[in-house]
């Protein structure tokens, strides 16, 4: 990020005074004209939905596999992996742009965002050469085993062990919030390789066959109907030695960049709050059928100045991270506060939109009495969930006030 325009001055340590450029550079916005010109020409639009979630996985293939062709998709994985080599700022302008433009989301995003750049930075090159190649066209998708039933966010008390056998491992245990389990060839697995071990200490990460003897996939049925959930039970699975990552107890290093990516930067779900931003005014300046305007009502309006204020903050705490990650400086614990400030922002805006909707609020599956086709409503069950994926609020916290504050630990 560079140029000239949208300097933003602020103190730094020891009083100096620092400039924040928060503007593109000439190369950037060729490169923003370049995407939205593709864009225009290849977004599916208003095609009806998916009569069902193996329809939509289909179809969502096909459109990775678009994006591909396009080379749109792990444009920031070296060229020597298929990608583009591009910078963090040119991958954040990819990622707001698709939003932006409601194209689908990318199918094998798992693979994309989390398994390719871990794998790049701690696999081996067989690894490499294996596995990455087939994640960007969707030929082989991936999803994560890492949350359990009674170690969700907090994955340093996860009990799915991994017993050493005669070339591998032995995994047992059971993973839940599996996304895309059903359809995945791969998962990236954490389990415990050294029992006596603290916490932190004797985790394997792993490549898990989701095609292995053993292995059972089971999908949970959400409020908003979807069931792209599963939870996955682990009976003796085995796992060869050259599916390990990195060193043997040596896993939670290695989940902590999986989980850095996770949790940075959010250019979709700050586009998807704007959009939704929009929502919150059309609803108070127009109101819906049998649900009065409430544009008047200065509740509503400091609310929704509210929100205002804190999706832009979430824009410049993006920014902010995105900074870091074009320095090349690792995220750090500050990942925490972009995932942390999102989630309940999104909560908070969500309960505004249901204040406006009133009773048509309850309808969320497409019907006469739907407002927008049910989507307000499912958008709100659905960020229901936004504090507790990728890491519960409590979990951030804790994070912030150990590794940011530097507060002592509660005994």
């Amino acid at each position: 990020m560079g140029g000239s325009e949208g300097e933003l001055t602020a103190a730094a340590p020891g009083g100096q005074v620092r400039v924040v450029n928060l503007s593109f550079t000439p190369v950037e916005e060729v490169f923003r004209t370049e995407l939205r010109a593709w864009l225009r020409e290849h977004v599916p639009g208003g095609a009806p939905a998916a009569p069902s979630l193996a329809d939509e996985v289909r179809e969502l293939r096909a459109w990775q596999r678009t994006l591909h062709g396009g080379g749109w998709v792990g444009i920031h994985w070296p060229r020597a992996y298929g990608g583009r080599g591009a910078s963090a700022v040119e991958h954040y302008i990819l990622q707001e742009e698709l939003a932006a433009a409601r194209a689908p989301e990318v199918l094998n995003r798992i693979g994309v965002n989390l398994v390719g750049p871990t794998l790049i930075a701690h696999g081996t090159e067989e690894q490499k050469r294996r596995f990455l190649p087939p994640i960007l066209p969707a030929d082989e998708l991936w999803c994560q085993l890492f949350s359990e039933p009674g170690a969700g966010s907090d994955l340093t008390a996860l009990r799915t062990r991994a017993e050493p056998t005669t070339g591998g491992w032995l995994v047992s245990g059971q993973k839940v919030w599996t996304s895309y389990a059903q359809f995945a060839r791969w998962g990236i697995l954490l389990a415990r390789t050294d029992s006596a071990a603290p916490k932190a200490k004797g985790l394997g990460f792993f490549i898990c066959d989701m095609e292995a003897p053993g292995v059972t996939v089971r999908p949970l049925r959400q409020m908003t109907g979807s069931e792209e959930f599963n939870e996955v039970f682990l009976d003796a699975v085995f796992v060869p030695r050259a599916q390990l990552v990195g060193a043997e107890h040596e896993g939670w290093a290695i989940a902590s960049t999986t989980l850095a990516h996770e949790r940075g930067t959010s250019p979709r779900q700050l586009v998807i709050h704007r959009m939704l931003l929009d929502d919150l005014l059309r609803l108070a300046r127009d109101g819906v059928e049998g649900v009065a305007p409430r544009r008047r009502d200065p509740v509503i309006r400091q609310r929704v100045a509210q929100h205002f204020i804190e999706v832009e903050i979430t824009r410049l705490n993006n920014w902010r991270t995105l900074s870091r990650l074009a320095r090349r400086e690792p995220l750090g614990p500050e990942s925490s506060f972009v995932k942390l400030f999102w989630s309940e922002m999104s909560q908070r805006m969500h309960d505004t939109l249901m204040d406006l909707l009133g009773p048509r609020g309850l309808c969320w599956q497409a019907g006469p009495h739907a407002v927008a086709g049910g989507r307000l409503a499912r958008s709100y069950l659905y960020y229901r969930a936004a504090t507790l994926f990728a890491g519960t609020s409590e979990i951030q916290r804790n994070i912030l006030a150990d590794r940011v504050l530097g507060l002592p630990r509660a005994r």
